[in-house]
């Protein structure tokens, strides 16, 4: 499998900026996507899943005006409806893929955010927005006499409840970005030419932490909550109980002891020895 920073894409550029892999966007006119570029979404997923090196994940765009307007209605019109429930499919899989990938995702959205591009943003457990009022944010497939098949009639109650998910839904209304943010779609705000730099400044502090510790207070919280309460414990004591054998675990608990800070990512990429200080003497 490629290393992230060796994809050769087609609808997306990809760089790494110290341990934090940008994924951009790139399909013009409006980042309209189609079934080639959810399989490539899916490969870019599936590398940053085992690339070491990869710690955290910005997912942006290269156009000026669109994250991503959703899914290319020439495509919708050319397709068979098995082609295009397919494809839904296919998204569908690619989105829980980065829900369940020990990896953080961050999406930087500088421009409209629509329909299936907003499914790709709520994949991802942060999502920055410019603070522009041009900007769209919704889910209009009703006006196409469709749903949000992309996971949308799922993802977005569970960011915003159900009545004012069903709402948009229904309606197809579009918020600007501080409508987005105050609903809760959103997690910060910013002048469209900081999203970047802004949601690059977090991941740059994430990707210093104990990577496997991060990731699983992801995959706890995303899975957890998808279970019954005490099935949901079983599943943290689970995971804690491996984390003691990382070498994460083991530079955090030294660095502790020892009074110093602790460097994660010498640690888990085998730049360092680490010292187990569980084991018996």
């Amino acid at each position: 499998m490629d290393a992230f920073s060796d994809l050769e894409l087609e609808n997306f550029t990809t760089e790494m900026d110290g341990h934090v892999g940008i994924l951009r966007i790139d399909r013009p006119p409006a980042n309209a996507h189609d079934l080639d570029m959810i399989i490539e979404l899916q490969s870019a997923v599936e590398s940053i899943r085992f690339d070491e090196e990869v710690r955290v994940v910005v997912l942006a765009s290269g156009n000026e005006k669109f994250f991503s307007s959703g899914y290319d209605i020439q495509a919708l019109q050319d397709e068979t409806g098995r082609h295009i429930g397919k494809a839904s499919q296919t998204s569908k899989e690619t989105i829980m893929k980065m829900r369940t990938t020990d990896t953080l995702f961050i999406a930087a959205v500088d421009g409209h955010c629509m329909g299936g591009g907003l499914e790709f943003a709520l994949a991802c457990d942060f999502r920055y927005i410019g603070d522009d009022d041009s900007y769209n944010v919704g889910v209009p497939e009703v006006e196409l006499g469709l749903i949000p098949g992309e996971a949308g009639t799922q993802l977005l109650p569970r960011y915003i409840g159900r009545s004012k998910a069903l709402k948009m839904m229904v309606t197809g209304e579009t918020l600007n970005p501080q409508e987005a943010l105050d609903v809760g779609l959103f997690d910060e705000i910013h002048p469209p030419e900081e999203v970047e730099e802004k949601a690059l400044e977090f991941a740059h502090q994430v990707a210093e932490l104990p990577n496997r510790a991060v990731g699983f207070d992801k995959l706890a919280v995303n899975e957890g909550m998808e279970l019954p309460l005490w099935d949901a414990l079983a599943h943290e004591r689970e995971l804690q109980n491996q984390l003691f054998e990382t070498d994460g675990a083991k530079e955090g608990i030294s660095a502790f002891l020892e009074k110093r800070e602790p460097d994660f990512i010498a640690a888990e990429l085998g730049d360092k020895e680490v010292e187990d200080v569980t084991a018996d003497d």
